[in-house]
């Protein structure tokens, strides 16, 4: 007797079950939800200012001077000298937007807002794909993916 060929059918049946071996596992793991850090979330630790929490601050767009530095004397007021605004900032935003991001208490946020040149200071927030039900109560759900 001849023997069977190596033909696409035979493949086709031995790498089904690989796929969905690994299709099973890919949806059991993403059933869990992945826990976000506190710090990662925009929030501070006690111990490094209470109740500060990142704030993204919307700025006009500089025209004689650089951008980052433009932040930083906008900041440096509200915290108190320059190597603490240094520290605050998180990220500065020159492109499409033109802003930074920075760690604010309530009270640096109110001063803020009446620095000259700043036009809007908001929460910084996180948003995960699936939501809190992990993948069958969030964004697949309502996708229409049962």
């Amino acid at each position: 007797m001849r023997a069977m060929k190596n033909t696409p059918l035979i493949r086709v049946v031995f790498l089904v079950p690989i796929f969905v071996f690994f299709l099973l596992v890919s949806v059991l793991m993403a059933e869990e939800p992945t826990k976000i850090p506190e710090q990662a979330a925009g929030e501070v630790p006690e111990e490094e200012g209470g109740d500060a929490a990142v704030h993204i601050v919307y700025v006009d767009r500089p025209e004689t001077e650089e951008a980052e530095a433009f932040h930083i004397r906008t900041l440096t007021p509200v915290v108190g000298s320059e190597e603490k605004a240094k520290d605050a900032v998180i990220y500065h935003y020159t492109h499409a937007a033109s802003g930074f991001s920075a760690k604010l208490t309530p009270k640096q946020v109110e001063e803020l807002s009446k620095q000259p040149g700043v036009l809007q200071v908001v929460p910084s927030q996180t948003y995960t794909l699936h939501g809190p039900g992990g993948i069958r109560g969030g964004t697949v759900r309502h996708m229409g993916i049962p």
